[in-house]
């Protein structure tokens, strides 16, 4: 007959409970998953899951006694590394809402908005559209699979017990130098919509001057209006080149953040 004792049973579980602190992080931040859209049981047995898969063939690390403050300061870490690898896939989808931003602000289109039903906040419908496009794209490029697959192979050159200290304040760090491709590339993906609403509005500045009899809020913003959802139009058609340029650099970063070679 099998018999356990109590030493045994927590060593058993320090071998899963810091995998799934890394694996919990991730998905509490992923895009998609860890929206508000998914309920916090999805997460925690989606979590469960791929440690139980993942955990029996990591490399073996020193035992570890539970309920201790060395093992709670590795659960924060472990955590904390899985948050930081999934906050780049948040950061990667919020580029091309702040995009979408910038073009609706431009051209007169802000003023209509909606709710967001992952963050609960009121945003412009146009970056509603270009979130749930750029959702859609993440998808069907195995984006989330990536995110994961990148945490699991972490273990092997970030293992768990390593001195991830300073580590993980570098990681920090490379994020935020890392943020100036969020704002870069929503402009460069903007910039011609920018040029093209400045020509129209400098038109009817100069109109107005020309004719000052013409009303120029009942003619100008409707055609600005108009000329904004053209140019959404147009920006659709070189949109995928923008994402697939910034998801490799997210991917480039997630590798440099945990120390793999991609």
């Amino acid at each position: 007959m099998l018999s356990l004792n109590a030493e045994q049973i927590l060593s058993f579980l320090a071998v899963y409970m810091l995998p799934f602190a890394r694996l919990s992080g991730l998905l509490m931040t992923l895009s998609v998953i860890g929206s508000r859209n998914f309920s916090a049981r999805f997460r925690l047995l989606l979590a469960l899951s791929i440690t139980i898969l993942v955990a029996p063939v990591l490399p073996p690390t020193e035992p570890i006694k539970l309920f201790t403050a060395q093992s709670f300061i590795l659960v924060i870490e472990q955590t904390l590394i899985g948050v930081v690898i999934g906050f780049v896939s948040r950061l990667l989808l919020e580029t091309f809402v702040v995009g979408a931003q910038i073009v609706a602000m431009q051209s007169g289109l802000g003023f209509a908005s909606l709710v967001d039903p992952a963050n609960g906040t009121s945003v412009p419908a146009l970056g509603q559209f270009f979130l749930m496009l750029t959702t859609l794209l993440f998808l069907a490029f195995d984006g989330h699979l990536l995110m994961i697959r990148l945490v699991v192979e972490s273990f092997y050159v970030l293992p768990i017990g390593a001195d991830t200290g300073i580590t993980i304040f570098e990681m920090f760090y490379k994020i935020v130098i890392w943020a100036k491709w969020v704002f870069a590339t929503a402009l460069l993906m903007a910039l011609v919509s920018i040029a093209s609403l400045l020509i129209v509005n400098i038109s009817f500045g100069v109109m107005t001057r020309a004719a000052p009899q013409i009303n120029v809020f009942a003619v100008g913003f409707p055609l600005t209006m108009v000329s904004g959802l053209i140019l959404v139009w147009l920006t659709l058609s070189y949109f995928l080149p923008h994402f697939e340029g910034q998801l490799a650099r997210a991917s480039v970063l997630v590798c440099d953040l945990v120390g793999l070679e991609c």
